[in-house]
């Protein structure tokens, strides 16, 4: 990740690249998820909101959770298959209430970008 200013011009961003950037192991839903990959964007776990990126090997499965904020992820790579046997492909954008429990898992592997936040 980077974050850059220019001088003068009042203009502070922070870049982050996928491809660059260093994931580290996957534990939002506690135990770590060696098949599982975490990408902090900006995901406050004192508030449990913000962005986030998963990347999942090829066989790995979620632990079965409840979601207690509104959370949204777009699949960017590969597919991922939801414990309703519902496939999700790229491009493929969920939404999931607060309360909504389920679990997932990936046969070719998965790259996602996630927001979970509070309902408006």
């Amino acid at each position: 990740m980077t974050t850059t200013m220019r001088e003068g011009s009042g203009i502070s961003r922070k870049i982050t690249n996928l491809n660059s950037s260093v994931f580290t192991p996957y534990d939002l839903d506690g135990p770590v998820q060696q098949d599982m990959h975490l990408l902090n964007i900006s995901y406050d776990r004192t508030s449990g909101t913000g962005w986030y990126v998963i990347r999942m090997d090829p066989g790995a499965v979620t632990i079965p959770h409840q979601h207690k904020k509104l959370e949204e992820f777009l699949i960017l790579e590969g597919e991922l298959i939801e414990n309703d046997g519902t496939v999700l492909t790229t491009g493929d954008f969920v939404s999931y209430a607060p309360g909504t429990s389920h679990n997932s898992k990936t046969t070719t592997g998965c790259l996602l970008i996630a927001l979970d936040r509070t309902p408006e």
